[in-house]
């Protein structure tokens, strides 16, 4: 590829390191962008700087919001008594879009896994505990799916419930899931079963 300007070469790099985008990819989509209206790419560049500035993480789940507490938090109709855990925001998204679940939620913001340097620290184990301590929740809902680290994970959160816990019930999605699976790509129909065939573990 010959010498591209400076200005476009720095946008195609940009681009080039988001998932699933290559160099070949962001130079498309940089020429794109060359031939919108200038409002248009102002725009975008105004959207991208208020995603990080209006954003924030809800204080109670974890999860984004765009004020703290976030809507599902503050929504006195939910069931104060019930926590579903899981491992990022796009999960929570699914459950919530397949309408089934009336619970709250904690977003983990990953799963374990030690090889790929994400330890217990690097989750929200400690917001968990918080939200244990409370004395609100009387079932916790593991909705992680089923890899390996999701295993991990779910393992991890059982020995801490036996262990500082005992008393709170523990659940897992069941039927439906394939081994290997991520919850955010099940279909509603799947997920919703799963929910209400829920296993204790």
């Amino acid at each position: 590829m010959s010498k591209l300007p400076l200005p476009l070469q720095n946008l195609v790099d940009q681009l080039s390191r988001l998932p699933g985008i290559g160099p070949k990819s962001a130079l498309r989509i940089a020429m794109t962008m060359l031939k919108w209206p200038r409002e248009k790419t102002r725009n975008l560049g105004q959207s991208i700087l208020e995603l990080r500035e209006k954003l924030c993480v809800c204080s109670k789940c974890a999860s984004l919001a765009d004020n703290d507490p976030c809507d599902l938090c503050s929504d006195p109709a939910r069931d104060e008594d019930k926590l579903c855990i899981v491992a990022e925001w796009d999960s929570l998204i699914v459950m919530e879009e397949s309408g089934f679940f009336r619970g709250k939620y904690l977003v983990l913001g990953g799963l374990l896994s030690p090889l790929d340097g994400v330890e217990t620290n690097s989750l929200e184990f400690d917001r968990l505990r918080e939200l244990l301590g409370a004395g609100k929740i009387k079932e916790l809902i593991l909705a992680l799916g089923t890899t390996l680290e999701a295993e991990n994970t779910g393992s991890y959160i059982k020995n801490l419930v036996d262990r500082e816990y005992p008393y709170l019930s523990l659940t897992r999605l069941a039927q439906g899931i394939p081994l290997g699976s991520d919850l955010k790509y099940m279909d509603k129909e799947t997920l919703r079963q799963s929910m209400l065939h829920r296993q204790n573990i």
